[in-house]
């Protein structure tokens, strides 16, 4: 391995956390003044397919040449990138997204911030370092996600109007599903996913991409929950309590699809959503159709939009309605996917003005009635039984029984 010719920085988030006093994960790196095969020659293994990206031949960390790019076609993969040995550090860091991203470290360890980066840190703002952010439409989707991990960030105007435009402009109806359920989920794992969904629904972007969620802003809530919140807004309580719960993303892609029916109910019926749960299905099928959303979280928000409503009226309900909600969940066989559907109803009761710390009395008891209802040996029950078409019919009516008596424990 020869010594590599050019200048490397460190670029990018490492810096930005750095500077932030956060942990830094993984560091990207810049080099400047040198060409392909100066990489090459030094021993660097190259990855980038679009433009000159290589592995240190140690670290495994990548070095990507300083590079130029120019917008050729709607959408974000719409660039021609120029790179070679001229190509400024400057000229690198301007076609980056933000302020904050746009600053480096040289190895001495000099920060080089031509784009006020330290600034914007210092007041908390995300600003876009020039008019090519509009070039991009994946940006949208990044500047909502930082806002839901960096929460005490807030947009700047100008940044803010220039996502509007590009929306207006058609960009983001140019990006694929992968893409947007990529930046979506990661959104929803950060401290305040609530703050990524405001973001996205301010520059208009939510209403392309997920626009079942969009409708429920502005729509009333039913008087007994608290009307001063909209539903939108209560859906954003309602994320924000599965991050507080450290919940899996399945439990917490549940809670944003949680209510949709209400947005589908018909404003004569206005503030009341009766049915809403029906209603809300078919908008869950269809939100996770258009962004291929994985099988586990697709099947937990339809599990739920169907019977968060249920969940919540244990108190109402007979033992052979309890037995009935636990065979048609499949709770039995698939106990991990009922409680995340606890986990998703639990986050929607304490998703509520006021409600944030009040007692669930439904979890646990619900807990107690799956064990009973776990209990009943079905193997035993059919191997008595002579008549076999008897089987289901028996087996459900010793659930019924086991849950009946739970209850009796639990309530008296």
């Amino acid at each position: 391995m020869t010594r590599m010719r050019g200048h490397t920085y460190i670029v990018g988030g490492a810096v930005r956390d750095r500077l932030l006093g956060l942990p830094v994960q993984d560091r990207d790196w810049v080099v400047t003044g040198a060409t392909p095969e100066d990489m090459l020659a030094a021993g660097f293994k190259p990855v980038g397919k679009d433009f000159p990206v290589f592995l240190h031949p140690h670290s495994h960390e990548e070095y990507a040449l300083a590079r130029t790019e120019r917008k050729t076609a709607p959408g974000y993969k719409g660039f021609v990138f120029h790179t070679d040995a001229n190509v400024t550090l400057e000229e690198d860091l301007i076609r980056r997204d933000l302020t904050i991203n746009a600053i480096a470290q040289a190895e001495d360890g000099q920060l080089i911030d031509p784009y006020g980066g330290q600034r914007d840190l210092a007041a908390r703002i995300f600003r876009h370092v020039s008019p090519a952010f509009a070039e991009d439409p994946v940006r949208i989707l990044r500047v909502a996600r930082f806002a839901a991990r960096f929460s005490d960030f807030s947009l700047a105007p100008e940044t803010l109007e220039l996502m509007r435009g590009m929306v207006a402009a058609g960009e983001v109806d140019h990006l694929v599903p992968e893409r947007v359920w990529q930046e979506i989920s990661r959104g929803l794992m950060q401290a305040k996913p609530s703050r990524m969904i405001e973001v996205l629904h301010e520059c208009g972007a939510l209403a392309r991409i997920l626009p079942e969620l969009d409708a429920l802003f502005g729509v009333p809530q039913p008087e007994k929950h608290h009307p001063e919140i909209d539903a939108g807004l209560h859906q954003l309580l309602v994320i924000d309590q599965a991050a507080l719960r450290n919940a899996p993303l399945p439990v917490r892609w549940s809670a944003l699809m949680h209510d949709l029916g209400k947005g589908a109910t018909p404003r004569d019926n206005w503030p009341h959503h009766y049915g809403h749960e029906a209603l809300g299905v078919p908008l869950v099928e269809a939100a996770c159709e258009r962004l291929k959303v994985p099988v586990d979280c697709r099947e937990l928000a339809l599990l739920t939009a169907r019977e968060h409503g249920n969940i919540h009226k244990l108190d109402e309900m007979r033992a052979d309605t309890i037995t009935k909600i636990l065979e048609r969940c499949d709770a039995l066989r698939r106990p991990e996917r009922f409680e995340g559907l606890l986990v998703a109803a639990a986050c929607d009761f304490h998703g509520r003005p006021g409600f944030e710390t009040r007692e669930d009395r439904h979890t646990p008891l619900w807990h107690t009635l799956l064990a009973a209802f776990r209990g009943v040996d079905a193997g035993a029950i059919a191997a008595g039984l002579s008549d076999k078409r008897q089987i289901p019919e028996r087996i459900h009516a010793a659930r019924v029984a086991a849950v009946a008596a739970a209850l009796g424990r639990s309530l008296s």
